[in-house]
């Protein structure tokens, strides 16, 4: 068994104002990676550049990372970085905006390398410092090392082929005030995708248990607050984030599994956000696993307080809404998926064609 977490983590409340020595410690001008309007609107933009300024650390702001953000605009960000002679990068916002400041912290450290080394295993240099501020709660890449990023010359997501770990992750749950019921919903059930998809995974050990069950039993404590039962406060929102990190930490020792690998096509083909699009299969999929190995099922299910996956599905329905898919699209992805035996590796147990076709068929409305 392994375990490795090398990322230095503050889980607390203004934790970027009293941890910014160790931010400001990273460099001597920083690259701010970021979204449109999220992190500006959330305060979370002006707590990073306040410490900074008051510091007198220089930093440029790139803010034009999109939803499932693209390797043209991740080399785009890089050259300005590089022109910028920045030397440490900060990613503030969702998934998005943090995976793509580790692939541009990645290319600014080796400027002759164009956006294609990010998928081609050389030998490059370190990437730049990369710190992290999470401002919604599902995406764990503040304590993970992946990057997904979109590459529209393949028609395909996918993660880059270098681990790249935040070296400080300041996570901060009032930044989740100002965002939609919609966004919290989405990004929490991606977070539920992580615990669940740890758990269930052919890597599964000891210790990621350890954070997938104690990551399930708090998502469990937010149920109300996502169906609109209880209004979300502060303990809510600092719970939600809490939830969010622990389970990147189960998915940073196993990877995803099958939920995410189906997601990456229903989000490019149908624009689906990517919690929702990983959280309309997982239900499916625990009841194809339960085939198998029931009593893990059923360990989940014990700690969400649910009887059973139907109970589960029925959840995620009432959270996500159906979703619709071609049947020849719906085809075309199980059969994409039956053959490839990296994604396929990550599941413990055997399944083809057949048995990907019942998961998503059991998922989405097939027209």
């Amino acid at each position: 068994m392994r375990f490795f977490a090398p990322t230095n983590v503050y889980i607390e409340k203004d934790c970027v104002k009293s941890h910014k020595q160790e931010l400001t410690s990273l460099g001597t001008k920083a690259f701010i990676i970021t979204g449109r309007h999220s992190a500006a609107a959330n305060g979370s933009l002006d707590d990073v550049t306040a410490v900074l300024a008051e510091a007198s650390v220089p930093y440029v702001i790139f803010n034009e990372i999109e939803e499932n953000p693209s390797t043209e605009t991740v080399a785009r960000a890089a050259k300005t970085g590089i022109d910028e002679q920045v030397d440490f990068v900060i990613g503030i916002g969702g998934g998005s905006p943090l995976d793509a400041g580790k692939a541009i912290a990645l290319l600014v450290a080796n400027p002759a390398e164009t956006e294609e080394c990010l998928y081609k295993k050389k030998d490059l240099a370190a990437p730049l410092p990369f710190a992290a501020v999470p401002t919604t709660c599902g995406t764990g890449s503040e304590v993970t090392p992946n990057a997904v990023l979109t590459r529209h010359a393949i028609g395909a997501k996918g993660s880059i082929s270098y681990n790249i770990y935040p070296r400080l992750a300041l996570v901060d749950g009032k930044y989740l005030a100002s965002a939609s019921r919609k966004l919290l919903i989405n990004t929490a059930v991606d977070a539920l995708a992580h615990l669940v998809e740890s758990r269930l995974h052919r890597k599964s050990n000891i210790y990621n248990q350890m954070f997938s069950e104690y990551g399930i039993k708090l998502w469990a404590g937010v149920i109300p607050y996502l169906r609109g039962e209880k209004e979300a406060d502060e303990i809510a929102y600092e719970h939600l984030m809490l939830t969010s990190t622990v389970a990147g930490m189960a998915i940073a020792q196993t990877g995803t599994s099958l939920p995410h690998a189906l997601s990456y096509p229903i989000t490019l083909t149908y624009d689906v956000p990517h919690g929702r699009a990983c959280g309309l299969t997982l239900a499916a999929y625990m009841e194809e696993y339960a085939k198998n190995k029931p009593e893990d099922v059923n360990r989940i299910l014990s700690l969400l307080g649910l009887p059973g996956t139907d109970e589960f599905g029925a959840l995620l329905k009432d959270l996500l809404g159906p979703q619709s898919i071609e049947a020849g699209k719906l085809t075309d992805i199980a059969e994409k998926m039956a053959a490839n035996a990296g994604k396929l590796a990550t599941y413990p147990f055997e399944i083809g064609r057949d048995g990907l076709i019942r998961i998503l068929t059991k998922s989405l409305v097939v027209e």
